[in-house]
């Protein structure tokens, strides 16, 4: 990739998310909230404060519902859309060493996308009327801390030189027989 290119990306995720975070602010200090509102969450998240507010939600829940769009579903059906084809080159390679290489390479992506964006949709697509704070917490803490923490530990174990380096830690911390 060139530098040009990875600057422009890099622009481009550091606008759209400034942009998003100005835009959800705006709307969120336009609405009236109580007087000593309390967040039954983990962190400062759109949809907890959306449900503090008490009237002039309409706005808001339409710019929620587009970043939902834009950032959640725009970028998983792509992601679906390219490990459709990558499966289909897979399946037509002859090697079956080759074939095991990329899926190991594919599964460690997997790992992290999937639960990533399965918690994050579960969040903001999911019908609210069943939900529930201690539900909405942990999906939360998923998607925010869990999913993230795990992306450098599976790419980590990728690297065949830490993998030798924890088995043979793991072979000296077992006692022998």
């Amino acid at each position: 990739m060139s530098w040009r290119a990875c600057m422009a990306m890099m622009g481009i995720s550091w606008l759209m998310g400034i942009i998003t975070a100005t835009t959800h602010s705006f709307l969120i200090f336009t609405l009236p909230f109580p007087s000593r509102p309390i967040i039954p969450h983990f962190l400062c998240d759109i949809l907890p404060v959306l449900r503090l507010a008490s009237a002039g939600k309409h706005r808001s829940v339409i710019s929620v519902m587009t970043a939902t769009v834009v950032f959640i579903v725009v970028p998983f059906s792509l992601i679906v859309t390219s490990y459709a084809r990558i499966l289909g080159a897979i399946l037509a390679m002859a090697s079956t060493q080759s074939r095991c290489k990329v899926f190991s390479t594919c599964s460690s992506h997997l790992l992290v996308v999937f639960p990533f964006f399965g918690t994050a949709s579960i969040t903001y697509i999911w019908p609210r009327a069943g939900s529930s704070v201690t539900t909405d917490r942990i999906l939360s803490l998923f998607y925010t801390v869990i999913t993230p923490m795990l992306n450098p530990i599976i790419y980590t174990l990728r690297n065949k030189e830490v993998t030798r380096a924890l088995q043979h830690m793991v072979k000296r911390q077992v006692p022998s027989p």
